[in-house]
C-alpha cells in the first residue's frame, strides 16, 4: 500500500484555488468627499481599557508576539479613537509587550528548542511554528498605566478572581501573572477597573467553549465547558462592575463566534483523503475481515443491518470520507466478547477489529479540526494509516451531536451577552458571530480588497492558527465594533482602512 502521507489534499485545495497576489477590486468614487469631522458624541474615550482574552491580546498565529500585539483589536481601536480631539493620551494606548518578534507557541518535545508564532511552511503549506521563540518574562513597564487587559486562554470567571495570577491555583494563568499589579491578589477586573475607564472594550466567552471544541469535545466536565447559568450571573457581575465604578462610563461587548465561522473548524474537508484506485483496492481488500465482523454481529441478532452498515469501511479513487471515531456510537467490544464465547471468533479475529469498536467513516456533517493535519495520513505501522486504515480518535473530531451541544452553548453565552447590553443604553452590542458567519461563506470586497474567512493569503483574514484573526482581521472586527458605536452613541469616529494592515504571509519554502 501507498504510505505517503495524505493528510493535505485540506491545505492544497485552498491554495491551488487563489492567486498568491494581493488583490484589488476597481475603486468606486468617494460618495462622501465631505466627511463629518471625527467627534466622540455621547461617548468618553479619553481612557480606553480593553478586557478580553487572546482575541483582545493580540494573540495571533498561535502566539503573543510584537506585531501582532501592536495591531490588536483595542489597538486599532484607539488609533481610530485618538483622531478625536481629546481621545486616550493623544493616541497613546499601553499594552503589556512581550517584546519578541515570534513570540511563544510551545517547546519541541524533541529538541527542548522554544518555538515561536506559526507560519505557512512547505509544500504543500501548512501552519508550522517557527525555532526562535521566547518564552514569556515578566512585564516591565508601567503596570499602572496599562490599557489592555486581555490574557490569552482566560475564562470568564478567570477575571473577576485573584487566583488568576496565583501560581498554586488550578486557574492560574501565566500571561497575566506576568502584568498583574499584584499577581495572586489583585484580579483582571479589579486592575482593569483602577485603571479608571471612561469607555470599555469587553469581549470574553470564548475560552469558555472554545477550549472545548478544539480540544475534540472530550472534557465536558472540566469548567472549559462553562454551565449557561453561571456564565449568566458571571458576566452580569462583570459587566455590572464597570457600570457601577462610574454612572458616566460607556462601553461596547462582542458575543461570541460560532465555530463553523472559524477555519480552525472548516480547512479540512471531511473527505480529504485522496487514493488512487490501487489503493483504494488495497484498503477495501484489508478492511474486508473488520466488515464481515459486523455482518457476523447482524448473523447472531447483535446489531441491526443498518448500524453495521454506517460502520462499514468503504474506499474508491479520488477523495474519500477521514476514518474516525464516534464515542456516541455504541461500543461493539461486549458484543464480540460474545461471539467470542460461543466460538464463532477467534481472539485474533477479535483483536482485528479491535481499533473499530465505535468507528466510522466522516460524514458532511462532522468537522474535522485544523490540529487534525499533524496526525492525519500518519503511518502508526506497515499499511496502518491513521484516518485511513485506522480510526482518527475523538480528540482530532467534532461530530454533529457534538457541533449541536457547542452550538446550543454559544447560543446560551450570546443570548446572555445581547440581553445584558440590551438592558443598558451605556452599552453598545456588536453580533461579530453574525459577522464572522456571513465572511465563512463567500469571497467579498471591504476598502478595495477581496477578502474571505480563510487562513489562505492573499484573501485571509485569520491568521495561521485559524481560530484568530490577523492584522487585517482585526482591523475589521475593529470597523464592525466602531459603527456600532457610532450608532448607539451618535459618535463619528474614523473607520481603520484594512488595506494599511496585513494579511497573513505568503507561504515559505
Amino acid at each position: 500500500m501507498k504510505t505517503n502521507k495524505l493528510y493535505i489534499l485540506l491545505i492544497v485545495i485552498i491554495f491551488l484555488g487563489c492567486s498568491q497576489e494581493l488583490e484589488m477590486i476597481t475603486p468606486t468614487p468617494d460618495p462622501d468627499p465631505d466627511p463629518d469631522p471625527p467627534l466622540s458624541g455621547a461617548a468618553n474615550f479619553s481612557k480606553f481599557v480593553a478586557v478580553g482574552n487572546s482575541l483582545t491580546a493580540g494573540y495571533q498565529a498561535g502566539a503573543l508576539f510584537n506585531e501582532g500585539q501592536e495591531n490588536s483589536l483595542p489597538k486599532i481601536m484607539n488609533d481610530m479613537f485618538s483622531m478625536i480631539s481629546g481621545a486616550t493620551g493623544g493616541g497613546a494606548f499601553n499594552q503589556p509587550d512581550i517584546d519578541s518578534e515570534l513570540g511563544f507557541f510551545g517547546i519541541d518535545p524533541g529538541s527542548g528548542t522554544v518555538l515561536g508564532r506559526l507560519l505557512l511552511q512547505g509544500d504543500p503549506p501548512i501552519p508550522t511554528p517557527q525555532p526562535g521563540g521566547n518564552i514569556p518574562g515578566a512585564y516591565t513597564g508601567d503596570k499602572s498605566a496599562l490599557n489592555n487587559f486581555g490574557v490569552p486562554g482566560i475564562l470568564l470567571g478567570q477575571a473577576l478572581i485573584p487566583d488568576t495570577g496565583n501560581p498554586a491555583s488550578p486557574f492560574y494563568n501565566g500571561l497575566w501573572a506576568r502584568f498583574a499589579s499584584v499577581p495572586g491578589v489583585k484580579s483582571i477586573l479589579e486592575d482593569a477597573l483602577a485603571a479608571q475607564p471612561t469607555f470599555f472594550l469587553l469581549w470574553l466567552g470564548n475560552n469558555d467553549v472554545l477550549g472545548y471544541a478544539v480540544g475534540g469535545a472530550v472534557a465536558e466536565d472540566l469548567p472549559i465547558f462553562t454551565d449557561p447559568a453561571a456564565f449568566d450571573f458571571l458576566y452580569q457581575a462583570l459587566l455590572g462592575a464597570f457600570l457601577l465604578a462610574d454612572p458616566d462610563v460607556k462601553g461596547v461587548v462582542c458575543n461570541i463566534p460560532g465555530i463553523t465561522s472559524i477555519p480552525f473548524f472548516t480547512t479540512v474537508p471531511w473527505n480529504s483523503i485522496p487514493l488512487d484506485a490501487a489503493t483504494a483496492g488495497a484498503l477495501n481488500v484489508g478492511l474486508a475481515p473488520v466488515n464481515g465482523a459486523f455482518d457476523g454481529l447482524v448473523l447472531a441478532g447483535l446489531l441491526s443491518q443498518a448500524d453495521a452498515d454506517s460502520r462499514k469501511m468503504s474506499y474508491v479513487e479520488g477523495a474519500n470520507p477521514v476514518l474516525l471515531v464516534d464515542e456516541d456510537l455504541e461500543n461493539l467490544g461486549p458484543k464480540f466478547d460474545i461471539l467470542v464465547g460461543a466460538g464463532f471468533m477467534t481472539a485474533e479475529q477479535q483483536a482485528g477489529v479491535e481499533p473499530f469498536l465505535q468507528s466510522r467513516q466522516a460524514n458532511s456533517g462532522d468537522l474535522i479540526p485544523l490540529t487534525s493535519a499533524s496526525v492525519l495520513g500518519v503511518e502508526l505501522a506497515p499499511n496502518v494509516i491513521q484516518g485511513v486504515s485506522f480510526p482518527l480518535s475523538d480528540e482530532y473530531v467534532l461530530t454533529a451531536d457534538e457541533i449541536t451541544s457547542i452550538n446550543d452553548r454559544i447560543d446560551a453565552f450570546n443570548t446572555t451577552i445581547k440581553n445584558a447590553a440590551d438592558a443598558n443604553s451605556r452599552v453598545a452590542y456588536v453580533d461579530i458571530n453574525s459577522q464572522f458567519a456571513a465572511l465563512a461563506g463567500d469571497r467579498t470586497a471591504e476598502d478595495e480588497l477581496l477578502i474571505d474567512g480563510s487562513i489562505a493569503p492573499p484573501f485571509a483574514l485569520f491568521s495561521e492558527d485559524g481560530v484568530h484573526p490577523n492584522s487585517r482581521g482585526y482591523a475589521l472586527a475593529a470597523k464592525w465594533i466602531i459603527m456600532a458605536i457610532n450608532t448607539e452613541f451618535g459618535a463619528v469616529v474614523p473607520e481603520p482602512n484594512l488595506a494599511d494592515y496585513d494579511g497573513t504571509a505568503l507561504p515559505i519554502q
